[in-house]
Parts: structure tokens; C-alpha cells; sequence
């Protein structure tokens, strides 16, 4: 390709700080993720954050300490990855999906305050592109029906909307730190809590019920540890932990560039006939962790096999989970039911956008796009 989908930015201070890891005597977690989660409750603006394996294993945590279980309903938006609604079900959950903003693909509020229901225990909002969803009319709903609300923060760690920041009006925020997120070590994830006493449940869960880690087992004289709930293998380890550390000093200025990037975007497809993107709202600050292009969904395809051509990559994020194969024979779901998240689904096409992008690489992108639009005219 002549401009890649996405190019990480891990360079030396990561090489430096896996190798001080390699180096030392604890390798799984310990001390880094330790130190990274007291960084990261600090740039969050939240009490508690805790480590895990990656962003779907902090959902399903979510759906554990939420109590969801067989019988109880869960509201949630079709216009996301899989994970979302995914650890509903892991919980044995039956998820309620509800159409999105045709402006901003995220969750709706008012869907979400028609779809509650007496069998409904949370909400799973989705922080979709790098845009807060509606936490505060989504919080006033869970406290208006004493549902517990779960951000899916996968997308979003820099975003800000109405003054809040991911996780702050979430009782569970979920993070990503997988290899084309923002912040990055791979793989990997955090939960939050914005009650400071579940810590030590959300550790616990994430680590097989276990009242001690590994750390805590064998620093010093050792201790006995017992098991005081059923958990899951989802701990990070200090390896991927010591690549995220060095990086949050850093998630401004990349920001930063990003946000030149798309606003170059929006200019060129602004005065593009045929294409559009999601609005982010003037009082919102997006933390762009992508940017996707809607055209016309009956060209999508050709569209994005042309982008291809001219050696661009592209990804499509996302199909409307309720249309996927799984979801629609288990629960019925069918075409028409969320018609707002199936046209996003259909005529979405996700274009390259990562900090270290040249201006020149930026022109290649919108060329190409445009480009290809004009030849499926």
C-alpha cells in the first residue's frame, strides 16, 4: 500500500521499557501494571482502574460486577465491534439493541429510555469512532430506572463531551489497548469504576477469584491466597504494561495531529458530492480514533475496492452487529429493525488516519477517495 490502513507509534521508549522488563524478575503482573494504573486513574479523573487481557475481557468484567446473568436484558447499539453485545451473552445476557444518531452513529438516548424494560439491568453505551456517547442523558436514564451504565470506551480515551471524560459518569468504563488503538501495547484493556471501593472485585474477577496476585503471593514472605468468587484468566502483564506508560505524556500532541488530519478530511469531503462522515458535536472534543466515509450503499463496495486500487487501505467499521449471521438466527433479528445503524452499516468505508501521517500521505487519501467516488459514479 501506498498509505497503510494504520501505522503504530511505538518506537524506543517502548523498546526501552519491555527491555527493563525482560531485564528484571517479574514478567506477569506486577509493579508496571501497578504503576500504569494509578497513571491512568489519574489521566482518566477516576478512582479505580484495573488492568485486563484486553477490551472485551474488561465488557465481560463489566457484565460480571453488573450482576447480569441468565433472564436479565441488557441495552446496547448495533453500530459497533462485536465485543460489545458480545459480552452480554459470555454473561448470559440477552441483549436489546437500539438504533443510533443518524448524525454521530451513537447510541440514542431517547432508543435506549423507550427500550426499558422490567427485565432490563444495564446499558452497554459504545464510545463509537472516538466520540463520547450521550453519558449525561444516558446516565439520567440508568438512574431514572436503577440500571447499571457500561461505557465501551474502546475508541475513546482522550474524548471529552459536556465537560466529562471516558468513565467518569460510567459505574464501568472499558478500555482497548489493542494494536491500532490510540493508546497501544497489542493487546491489552483496562476497566474502571467510578465507585472506588470495587477494585478489588473488578482485580478479582479478572484473575480467577483469587484474593492475592502473583505479586502479592511471593513479595517477601509468602502468603495464602484463597479463591472468593469464580474469576477469569484476564490479567495484563508487566510486559505489555511497561509499552503503555510512556505513551500517556504523549496522547496530546498525537491528538493533536490526528485532529489536523481530519479536519483536512472534512474540508476535502465537505465539498465531495456523494460523500459524508459523522458530525462531532461543538460541544464534544473526539479523541478520532478513526474516521469513516458514508456513500451511497448500493456503490459501497465498488467504492472501496477502488480506494484499494489506488493503494490506499481501508477497513469498514462497522457492519450492523444485529445483521451478522450468529445474532439473526439466535434472536430473529432482521433487516429493517434498526434502519438508522443499517445504512451506516452498508455504506461505511474507514480510511487511513494514525499521527505520523505526512500531509502528502493526507492527499493521497482524499485523492483516492475522491477518485474512486467519481468512478462509480
Amino acid at each position: 500500500m501506498a498509505v497503510d490502513f494504520y501505522r503504530h507509534s511505538l518506537g524506543e521508549d517502548e523498546k526501552r521499557a519491555v527491555a527493563s522488563v525482560l531485564d528484571s524478575l517479574f514478567l506477569t503482573t506486577g509493579q508496571r501494571v501497578t504503576e500504569f494504573e494509578k497513571a491512568f486513574e489519574e489521566f482518566l479523573g477516576v478512582p479505580a482502574a484495573v488492568c485486563t487481557a484486553h477490551g472485551t475481557a474488561s465488557l465481560h468484567i463489566a457484565m460480571l460486577a453488573a450482576g447480569v446473568g441468565p433472564g436479565d436484558e441488557v441495552v446496547t447499539t448495533p453500530m459497533t465491534f462485536l465485543s460489545s453485545s458480545n459480552a452480554i451473552l459470555y454473561a448470559g445476557g440477552t441483549p436489546v439493541f437500539v438504533d443510533v444518531d443518524p448524525a454521530t452513529a451513537n447510541i440514542d438516548p431517547a432508543a435506549v429510555a423507550a427500550a426499558v424494560g422490567p427485565r432490563t439491568k444495564a446499558i452497554v453505551a459504545v464510545d463509537l469512532y472516538g466520540l463520547l456517547a450521550d453519558m449525561k442523558a444516558l446516565r439520567a436514564v440508568a438512574d431514572r430506572h436503577a440500571l447499571v451504565l457500561v461505557e465501551d470506551a474502546a475508541h475513546c480515551v482522550e474524548g471529552r463531551r459536556d465537560g466529562i471524560g471516558p468513565g467518569q459518569l460510567a459505574d464501568f468504563g472499558c478500555f482497548s489497548f489493542y494494536a491500532t488503538k490510540n493508546l497501544t501495547c497489542g493487546e491489552g484493556g483496562a476497566i474502571t469504576a467510578r465507585d472506588g471501593s470495587k477494585k478489588n472485585l473488578l482485580r478479582q474477577l479478572g484473575s480467577h477469584g483469587m484474593s492475592k496476585n502473583a505479586a502479592e503471593r511471593y513479595a517477601g514472605r509468602y502468603q495464602h491466597w484463597d479463591m472468593e468468587r469464580l474469576g477469569f484468566k484476564y490479567n495484563l502483564s508487566d510486559v505489555n504494561a511497561s509499552m503503555l506508560i510512556s505513551q500517556l505524556p504523549k496522547l496530546a500532541g498525537r491528538l493533536a495531529r490526528r485532529e489536523a488530519i481530519c479536519r483536512r478530511y472534512e474540508e476535502a469531503f465537505r465539498a465531495t458530492e456523494v460523500v459524508s462522515f459523522p458530525v462531532v458535536p461543538a460541544s464534544a472534543v473526539s479523541a478520532r480514533h478513526l474516521f469513516t466515509i458514508w456513500v451511497d450503499p448500493a456503490k459501497r463496495d465498488a467504492i472501496l475496492a477502488s480506494i484499494q486500487a489506488r493503494r490506499v487501505g481501508v477497513a469498514v467499521n462497522y457492519r450492523a452487529v444485529h445483521l451478522t449471521s450468529y445474532y439473526a438466527e439466535r434472536f430473529g433479528f432482521r433487516r429493517g429493525m434498526f434502519p438508522v445503524a443499517e445504512r451506516i452499516g452498508d455504506s461505511t468505508i474507514t480510511i487511513p488516519l494514525w499521527p505520523a501521517m505526512t500531509d502528502a500521505q493526507v492527499d493521497e487519501v482524499i485523492a483516492a477517495v475522491q477518485g474512486a467516488v467519481a468512478e462509480n459514479r
